[in-house]
């Protein structure tokens, strides 16, 4: 049964629906089966000779759509011999061919990329079989010497970008094999196929990239300016692992901090040229910065076992680590931190807002509890934007539990006014 109302379509006889959950056999290798149908479909000639420049009414062309978006996620898998021979058909005329453009706008919504009048799309054959990550026609492509490997598309990504993206091992592995790839190009935000990678959490492909024939025999600090010029001088290809991106100067690690991506976070640590200390260029947040504001447990403990790395350290606005897990609620991030010795508990940001102050105006009461334990912090702390205590605060915002754990401290002032209201 169809229902139109809801866009849904289900068995009318559940005994059917029963027998074919305990028979997933029944329909044999349906993945191929699709890539080869939506294949065969793009490559009809009615459809070859549909004009790229506006897409037709979808009424016309049911299937058009979901022909274009999916074909290569049926491919990738299940592969089989037929569904590669329709795919080396259809790229053969890819940039006149509909579907590319149905296909770039797709992914243009998906990655966020902003339209650019120059570079309108669609992006190529070799970037467009990255992107689905089907290792056998990618190997096609390249042999045919058709299409550059280091080509850039629409935002300045090329094939090995995309596929380091969206996580395609065997892709990445293909591409970084060949003898003229640039394995350190960057897109138009400055991003490196490493960077993406361990922004996105693929943690086989930052194993790749961070392979011994990728690495820089010089020490932290060497000049990366140019590697294809570097590559040319000393026959080899570096990949930078401090490589920063344009819009927030932030590194690979940094990324992987945020994420929350533990794997990732330890292959970096485990090599000797990445720093990490290094700050973003737009917040000076650091790994660890980005790691307790997200309450990442995992990756703080990793970065708190490194000697050259600061747990004490603040950002521009003179947020720690530990203000930073307080303001948000994260007790296990704020339980590690609490452990160095080197850690301030009290510390204030530029405003004069203390770890304390600010886990009661969230209501985080464990945080609470774990930084009232400490003797060096002030429970009855002002802050210099609203002059206001961390009492005064949880009152007005009916943090109960937090208020009775305040007044159990001796040191807090009933009576401190707020000094705009008094």
């Amino acid at each position: 049964m169809v229902d139109k109302g809801a866009s849904t379509v289900r068995l009318i006889h559940f005994s059917l629906q029963e027998y074919l959950g305990t028979h997933p056999d029944v329909f044999d290798k349906a993945h191929a089966t699709m890539a080869e149908t939506c294949l065969t479909y793009l490559n009809f000639q009615s459809v070859r000779h549909l004009s790229a420049d506006s897409l037709p009414n979808p009424r016309d062309t049911p299937f058009l759509a979901y022909s274009s978006l999916y074909w290569g996620t049926h491919m990738r898998m299940e592969p089989s011999d037929r569904a590669k021979a329709f795919a080396v058909e259809l790229l053969g005329e890819w940039d006149s061919h509909i579907c590319a453009k149905s296909l770039w706008r797709s992914v243009r919504y998906r990655f966020r990329i902003p339209y650019d009048r120059k570079c309108p799309g669609p992006f190529p054959a070799l970037h467009c079989i990255s992107y689905f990550g089907i290792a056998n026609v990618t190997d096609t492509l390249i042999q045919n010497n058709r299409w550059d490997v280091n080509q850039r598309g629409d935002a300045g990504m090329t094939p090995l970008i995309w596929a380091a993206s969206c996580g395609h091992e065997k892709v990445v592995e293909l591409l970084l094999r060949q003898e003229d790839i640039q394995p350190d190009m960057v897109d138009k935000n400055g991003r490196t196929g490493l960077l993406c990678a361990a922004r996105n959490g693929h943690e086989a492909v930052v194993k790749l990239f961070l392979g011994p024939q990728f690495v820089n025999p010089g020490r932290i600090g060497r000049l990366w300016g140019a590697p294809q010029v570097v590559g040319k001088l000393f026959n080899r290809r570096y990949v930078n692992p401090n490589a920063r991106d344009r819009r927030s100067g932030r590194t690979p690690l940094s990324w992987a901090a945020e994420n929350g991506h533990e794997g990732i976070v330890k292959l970096l640590l485990g090599r000797n040229d990445v720093n990490p200390e290094t700050p973003d260029t737009y917040y000076g947040q650091t790994p660890l910065s980005w790691a307790a504001q997200d309450g990442h447990e995992g990756v703080v403990k990793l970065l708190l076992e490194r000697r050259d790395v600061n747990p004490n350290g603040s950002i521009k606005s003179g947020q720690t680590p530990l203000f930073s897990a307080a303001r948000n609620g994260h007790e296990g991030v704020v339980k590690l931190l609490l452990g160095q010795k080197e850690v301030n508990p009290d510390s204030p940001s530029k405003y004069g807002r203390t770890p304390l102050l600010c886990a009661a105006h969230y209501g985080h009461e464990g945080v609470v509890k774990l930084l009232l334990e400490r003797k060096e912090v002030n429970p009855d702390t002002l802050d210099r934007a609203h002059c206001r205590t961390p009492l005064s605060w949880a009152a007005e915002n009916g943090h109960e539990g937090v208020v009775k754990l305040l007044l159990g401290r001796k040191e807090v002032n009933l009576d401190t006014p707020h000094m705009a209201y008094g």
